[in-house]
């Protein structure tokens, strides 16, 4: 399985900022430090992974980057998954989020379906901080966008 996603980055007054991602859902609900990751999403089959990266991020945030992108590559995270990456230089805020939703059962065994965002919250974070939030398997983004500026 390959997703594909966009790490946006501007230069705030902290110095560079990452814009990352919180997960919605029950599950990471009370998720923090390691919790948060690069808008992403998988690919349709034979879709261009960067058509799909830009897609996932208007769908997950509400925000279409006009580019340029930037190759960040890939890594793969614990379950095996593949995922790539783009940074793009830009700027949003985070109280424009739309987000698209999904539902599931919850709670579980309970006959009930509820629908919740993908992504519940958006925030710009400096590098160091970026690095205690985002996923440790996403790590490895930020480390080469922090080297390529």
């Amino acid at each position: 399985m390959t997703s594909a996603g966009l790490l946006m980055y501007r230069h705030g007054s902290t110095g560079l900022e990452v814009l990352l991602a919180h997960p919605g859902g029950p599950f990471w609900a009370r998720k923090n430090d390691g919790a948060w990751m690069l808008p992403k999403g998988e690919l349709a089959p034979g879709e261009d992974p960067l058509a799909a990266a830009r897609r996932e991020f208007d769908e997950e945030i509400g925000f279409a980057p006009a580019g340029p992108f930037a190759p960040l590559g890939e890594v793969r995270q614990k379950g095996g998954k593949r995922v790539l990456a783009w940074a793009v230089a830009g700027d949003f805020e985070p109280d424009d989020l739309r987000s698209n939703v999904f539902e599931i059962e919850w709670p579980p065994r309970s006959g009930q379906s509820r629908t919740f965002p993908e992504v519940d919250r958006v925030a710009w974070f400096p590098l160091d901080a970026a690095r205690l939030k985002v996923l440790a398997s996403q790590r490895p983004f930020i480390e080469r966008l922090a080297a390529a500026l």
